[in-house]
């Protein structure tokens, strides 16, 4: 995908798609994928401008994905946005010590949304204290995830996985695996290379 024409007039001028500076736009990374189940974002503020993270390209991938930015929602909005849809309920990309739902189990409740949290590891646990609804939620852990290809930034633990592979890796277990996946994951390569040129020391 070639980059959107950028903004005239602008002090830095910025793909009309990615919105980053013309010279980092990371359109030439976005992989169509029809997803069945429905991403909701909930990034935390220090994410959102944040040049090496990959909410942007997954937003841009997937066909239902939407972001929200925010450290606490209004309730009633978020209630909506949690509500149950027409293909399943609403889970939570989140590991806990309570047994894990994988959508291999039978008693596991038909997934049709599925809320990330794009934040880091100790933001993400005040995001859930804040927003006490996501806590009613039933969670998805991930099953034996890969090691990270996230190499351009640092993770405090060795199991933690970008928001993009975490997504992804998830949607897979929900949905099962597909060509489309593995093809936004290489795409995810791709921008993951163009980052460690801009950022290298």
């Amino acid at each position: 995908m070639p980059p959107a024409p950028s903004l005239a007039g602008s002090p830095r001028a910025l793909c009309l798609t990615c919105q980053r500076p013309v010279k980092a736009c990371i359109c030439q990374w976005v992989r169509p994928v029809a997803n069945r189940v429905e991403l909701l974002l909930l990034q935390h503020p220090l994410e959102q401008d944040h040049a090496k993270g990959t909410a942007t390209l997954l937003r841009l991938s997937l066909q239902h994905c939407r972001i929200w930015v925010g450290e606490s929602f209004d309730a009633q909005a978020l209630a909506q946005a949690l509500a149950t849809t027409q293909t399943g309920s609403t889970w939570l990309l989140y590991p806990e010590d309570r047994p894990r739902i994988s959508a291999g189990l039978m008693a596991a409740p038909a997934c049709g949304r599925l809320v990330v949290l794009d934040a880091t590891w100790r933001k993400s646990r005040k995001m859930l204290l804040l927003n006490p609804l996501l806590l009613s939620l039933p969670r998805l852990a991930l099953l034996d995830p890969p090691p990270s290809r996230y190499t351009v930034r640092k993770a405090h633990l060795g199991h933690q996985l970008s928001t993009l592979e975490a997504s992804v890796l998830a949607l897979q277990q929900l949905e099962g695996p597909s060509a489309a996946f593995d093809d936004l994951l290489k795409g995810f390569d791709g921008f993951v290379a163009q980052q460690a040129l801009r950022f290298q020391p």
